[in-house]
């Protein structure tokens, strides 16, 4: 067994060959509970080539998107995938199919890497001993019986000891218990959510429906890169826009492959400075008149003097601050252009194009909002949309891309799963924050004097310095955190790697009495646990119902029993709740199989009036016999067992039906009769109520216009004065990109996904030279926070001055030089707070310069973290 383990790490056997037999060959052994074994390439062809069945098997993971995929099970083996094949692909009825990662996926469920068995730290001991061994000491194998002892004891201790507000983390289990501190705050989102909803009145403005983007004469992609952050059929769908005559313009640091792609014109703007061009485009605008004013009066509150909410300083106005009447500087496109880096004419030249072209879609990604105060960009972004009058027609609109949902998408829901009829688990001391899907935000009401937790970036700090910041003007909040707990639906969160400031974050681990996840590997969270129970993927479970984009569900039952011993977060809940005296059945009233059947059942469909829903699944009593549950017997569109067998279900949807959305159409059209639920019932470019509830998160303030304010860690911070241009120690700004072989750390362990997408560094050719680097040079990447090494990209396609790296590497620390030699991005970006508690990731500064240590092998090379 050892030895076919090292014949697999030191490549013995050839890759591909390894690749091919591992989703099944050595899963096949596993289930036996034996531990790996050698299986010859022979064997596992043949099992390849073995009648087996067809199960659906979507992709859960956290890319953004939601796909179709289909596992070809033998035996209880997954021995290879396919997508949707479930109908005729076409730009109006699209496959709903897999990207790199979701068709890797059996490499995930069944790699080599799986954790087996409950493990805990050689040398840990109850009560918190030897806390500087974690991520350094032994694994040891230990049962279930013991495992949950130990889990049990330590929460009960702390508990009793310490109270509720020592343990940090959110669980079913955890909130019957008495709850605990709650992380909150913003990571994909960035500073998004609060700014769109105190301006628009909606916690997310949609997109018109996906048809009505080819109606769209010219669309700008702000910072958005769906070509690779979000894989399935949006690049697609954009695709048939520009079939049908749309321009694109595409606003980046970076020629993306969206860029590559769609874009008809590429504008280059630093990280960071995203706001100082769109004052530099509102200028132009407004001295060549090229606004829509007639759109700004009837429709908007605060554009210039005449038009200010009641009660606001009419000095606050957008126009004014625009033109420097009161602060004398005039945001002139040659002002932008010193900062962002656009040169003043393309700056000119791109104003005059959105504001004369009608309609026009202009849309933003999260990434220019994951910025130290990112709110000012979401102000900005809007305003200068809405200067277009692009709002509430047909082919226009202004707007983030949201997911899936405005991913090209938009639109009504058309289809939706059903509650799962589980009773929701609230924590007592965050009501506002129940567990739940993470689903890139969590914000807390800033007012609630029961908000018990931290912003994501203070999380390590709260716990070295015993205190964090305390919402609505309450200062700081002292606090003793003695227990990570990070057992959780779907394995816990891995915030250790994707929380800024990996260094200091394992430092605050090092402090707690005692971590324990679950987990499917050894993650970087997993890695630095005391304990560790091994959990089921979704794919071993009873089955759930994702939603994708608003034309598709995704259903996804059992494919295969359980891996080794791998148990379900139900089942451990249960064994644990035994154990610290509550009643496992008020935990779970309803076991997985019972949530399964209520969510397919409830499931609704749009009718086709574009306007009432009905059922979507029909049931009979037979099916209810045949499951095994409780339920009563309807008529839908579709039988229970064809859903479930299909995998999906999508509506179709052709031009002219009644299915479609233009957003904000009769708002646009009468303001009066159809106000919005902003305070002015208008769009409100000044917006008093997005300053005070940013106020109100104690973390930063921003202004109730768009106004620049040169961001930590930004631009300006790189160099060592402004005045003289004279660069600074950390002379480079880095954006954070997400990368094809990983869906955030997801993924990054499957071999054939570090071969097909290497964690190089990007750096400007011309740069690169000047320091003396070359292609395929091991650099060291230095920020004040941490620091990393790579292998280096040069190309012309980056903007000079600007790096990128891939987020998401599984963090791989030399504890002698503090050197992470994976490039995991959060050793280098560092947790400042800002706004409503975003991830600032895109302001980050770093220097580069050859690595003076043995160059880097390539990832795949590398040992997997397997444990026997």
């Amino acid at each position: 067994m050892i030895k076919f383990i090292e014949k697999i790490q030191n490549h013995l056997i050839s890759r591909r060959s390894f690749l091919g037999m591992s989703a099944g060959a050595i899963a096949a052994v596993g289930l036996t509970g034996c531990g790996l074994t050698k299986v010859t390439t022979k064997q596992a062809e043949e099992m390849s080539k073995a009648e087996g069945e067809w199960i659906a098997a979507a992709c859960w993971h956290n890319c953004g998107g939601r796909c179709l995929n289909k596992a070809y099970v033998v035996d209880g083996i997954v021995v290879k995938q396919k997508t949707d094949d479930t109908h005729l692909d076409s730009a109006d009825y699209p496959q709903q199919r897999g990207c790199q990662r979701g068709r890797s996926q059996r490499h995930h469920v069944f790699g080599a890497d799986r954790i087996k068995y409950p493990m805990k730290r050689k040398h840990w001991e109850p009560g918190g001993g030897n806390k500087e061994l974690r991520g350094k000491d032994e694994w040891v194998r230990i049962s279930w019986d013991e495992a949950l002892d130990l889990v049990a004891g330590e929460l009960k201790r702390i508990k009793e000891g310490y109270g509720n507000k020592s343990i940090l983390g959110s669980s079913r289990l955890l909130n019957f218990y008495g709850g605990g501190l709650v992380r909150w705050g913003s990571s994909s989102s960035g500073a998004w959510g609060i700014p769109q909803e105190c301006m628009t009145g909606f916690f997310s403005w949609k997109a018109n429906d996906r048809l009505d983007w080819r109606n769209a004469k010219l669309i700008v992609l702000w910072g958005a890169n769906p070509a690779r952050s979000n894989l399935g059929n949006p690049t697609y769908n954009l695709m048939q826009a520009k079939k049908a005559g749309t321009k694109f313009i595409i606003v980046d640091p970076f020629v993306t492959p969206s860029v590559k792609t769609l874009a008809d014109k590429h504008i280059p703007c630093r990280p960071g400075t995203d706001t100082a061009l769109l004052l530099g485009m509102a200028y132009h605008m407004i001295a060549n008149n090229l606004q829509d004013q007639d759109f700004l009066d009837r429709c908007t509150v605060g554009f210039d003097k005449a038009h200010m909410p009641a009660g606001a300083d009419t000095k606050e106005n957008f126009k004014d601050y625009v033109l420097g009447t009161y602060d004398g500087i005039a945001k002139t496109p040659e002002w932008a252009s010193e900062i962002c880096g656009t040169p003043p004419q393309l700056i000119k030249e791109f104003a005059a194009e959105i504001a004369t072209t009608k309609p026009m879609i202009f849309c933003s990604s999260f990434a220019p909002a994951r910025t130290y105060k990112g709110q000012q960009f979401c102000q900005a972004f809007l305003t200068v949309g809405w200067m277009t009058g692009n709002v509430g027609k047909s082919g226009a609109g202004v707007w983030t891309m949201n997911y899936a949902a405005n991913q090209s998408y938009g639109g009504k829901t058309l289809v939706k799963g059903g509650s799962t009829g589980l009773p929701t688990a609230k924590n007592p001391l965050f009501p506002d924050v129940t567990y739940g899907p993470y689903d890139g935000y969590r914000w807390a009401n800033p007012k609630n004097p029961a908000a018990n937790g931290m912003a994501y970036c203070e999380t390590y700090d709260a716990i070295l310095n015993g205190h964090y910041t305390g919402t609505n003007g309450r200062g700081k909040v002292p606090c003793d955190i003695r227990l990570i707990w990070l057992v959780r639906d779907g394995y816990g969160y891995n915030y250790l790697n994707q929380s800024s400031d990996t260094n200091k974050g394992i430092k605050a681990f090092r402090k707690v009495d005692f971590v324990v996840t679950n987990d499917i590997v050894l993650s970087s969270i997993s890695k630095y646990a005391d304990i560790v129970l091994p959990a089921t993927t979704e794919w071993e479970k009873d089955g759930k119902i994702l939603q994708g984009n608003p034309e598709a569900i995704f259903i996804t039952p059992q494919v295969v029993k359980p891996l080794f011993e791998a148990k379900t977060e139900e089942w451990m809940d249960r064994e644990l709740g035994k154990r610290l005296g509550l009643n496992p059945d008020e935990i779970y009233p309803i076991n997985g199989k019972q949530q399964f059947f209520n969510s397919i059942a409830g499931a609704q469909v749009i009718k086709d009036d574009g306007e009432n829903y009905e059922t979507l699944v029909t049931i009979t009593e037979k099916d209810i016999r045949e499951w095994g549950v409780k339920g009563k017997t309807q008529n839908g569109r579709i039988g229970l067992n064809e859903l479930v067998k299909q995998g999906v279900y999508q509506v179709p949807r052709s031009p002219g039906d009644k299915l479609g959305l233009i957003q904000g159409a009769d708002f646009a059209k009468d303001p009066a009769a159809n106000p919005l639920k902003t305070q002015s019932g208008k769009l409100e470019i000044h917006c008093q109520a997005l300053s005070d509830k940013i106020a109100a998160y104690g973390l930063t303030t921003i202004p109730p216009i768009a106004k620049y304010e040169p961001p930590l860690d930004g631009y300006e911070a790189t160099f060592k004065e402004w005045s003289s241009k004279e660069k600074g120690q950390y002379p480079f700004q880095l954006v954070t990109i997400h990368h094809g072989r990983r869906s955030h750390s997801t993924y990054d362990n499957i071999p054939q996904l570090r071969e097909a997408y290497p964690q190089d560094f990007v750096m400007n050719k011309r740069d690169g030279q000047a320091l003396g680097l070359k292609n395929g040079d091991t650099v060291l990447i230095e920020s004040a926070y941490g620091k990393c090494v790579r292998p280096l990209t040069l190309t012309e396609a980056m903007m000079p001055g600007v790096v990128a790296l891939g987020e998401g590497a599984w963090v791989e620390f030399d504890e002698a030089t503090g050197i992470d030699k994976a490039g995991a991005t959060n050793t280098l970006c560092g947790a400042r707070l800002s706004g409503q508690g975003e991830e600032p990731w895109n302001t980050t500064i770093v220097r580069v310069e050859k690595y003076r240590g043995e160059p880097l092998e390539p990832d795949t090379e590398w040992r997997q973290r397997i444990i026997l």
